[in-house]
């Protein structure tokens, strides 16, 4: 584990986790997407990883959910990405759990995530259509939800809609 400070994104750092988000995946969908939802004022929390180098090794990205019926304050865990080399090195993980304490802290009841359920069920995720959910993308085992307050999946059901963004362009891809 290398050293390094988790903090919000700033606006110097857009650049450097532009370049992260083309590094980590194979096309520029995420950067795309990451610069969308900044540009919407739809990225709730935005957080760095940043190096004791000063370099931005990683990101990740929560932005706001609907629920079909119901109204808990929700958001989609999407896209978190750690440059090539520093991967495997638990970045990732220490992004998602800040992200979940901070979204805890600012009151959301739930978050979302498409993603593999090994890795995110370490975390809490649970496959969300058990909670009655379900997504635009009609995929089920590898979306899954996290409930932030005690009761708030008895409230919500149905379809759970991303931010318009998520909609410009291809499905994306499981976390």
């Amino acid at each position: 584990m290398i050293d390094m400070v988790i903090r919000s994104e700033r606006t110097g750092d857009i650049d450097a986790i532009g370049h992260l988000h083309r590094r980590a995946f194979p096309s520029d969908l995420e950067s795309r997407l990451v610069d969308a939802l900044r540009q919407a004022g739809n990225a709730a929390i935005s957080l760095v990883a940043e190096d004791d180098d000063g370099a931005v090794v990683g990101h990740v990205l929560f932005s706001p959910v609907q629920t079909e019926h119901g109204s808990a304050r929700g958001l989609g865990l999407a896209p978190v990405a750690v440059v090539p080399e520093r991967q495997r090195a638990g970045i990732g993980s220490a992004l998602i759990r800040e992200g979940i304490r901070r979204a805890r802290e600012a009151r959301f009841e739930l978050l979302v995530v498409l993603g593999d359920p090994e890795y995110y069920g370490r975390f809490g995720f649970t496959r969300a259509s058990a909670a009655g959910l379900s997504n635009e993308y009609g995929v089920d085992e590898p979306f899954m939800v996290l409930e932030l307050s005690a009761e708030a999946l008895s409230h919500v059901s149905g379809l759970v809609q991303y931010s318009p963004e998520f909609n410009t362009s291809t499905s994306p891809e499981p976390e």
